[in-house]
């Protein structure tokens, strides 16, 4: 039997984590939870996820750290070529973390999408990053 594919979720709203999963677990992918950025750099190492959906604004560490802390720290370097997709409710929340999109793009991350999800340009999304 096939591994199934999965999908580190970091994101501090609950709903969030019930709507991607309704989304993504009847596709046969394994969908793990972590609610900060903290948690959710714990959780890179411990599940070795295939890809990471990575909300941007989070209290303690909001997105656009925890992503350039796993593309360029020494100690995340065997999983720097995970691709992450970014979730974000641009440009409403700007001011509270006081970054751009601009710079979010120079934290390497693969992909960006506007919450509230729509269902169908997620997966599609998500494939896409897991066949390059």
């Amino acid at each position: 039997m096939p591994e199934q594919t999965k999908i580190l979720l970091i994101d501090d709203d609950p709903d969030v984590h019930i709507v991607v999963r309704q989304i993504l677990e009847p596709r046969s992918y394994q969908v793990v939870s972590a609610y900060d950025g903290s948690e959710g750099l714990r959780s890179v190492v411990e599940e070795r996820p295939d890809l990471i959906i990575l909300d941007v604004v989070m209290p303690g560490k909001h997105g656009f750290e925890v992503c350039r802390e796993l593309k360029t720290d020494e100690k995340y370097h065997f999983f720097s070529d995970i691709p992450v997709l970014m979730l974000t409710v641009y440009p409403e929340d700007r001011d509270k973390i006081h970054l751009s999109m601009r710079e979010g793009m120079m934290m390497e991350a693969e992909d960006y999408l506007q919450k509230p999800v729509d269902p169908p340009e997620l997966l599609r999304r998500i494939e896409d990053l897991l066949r390059k």
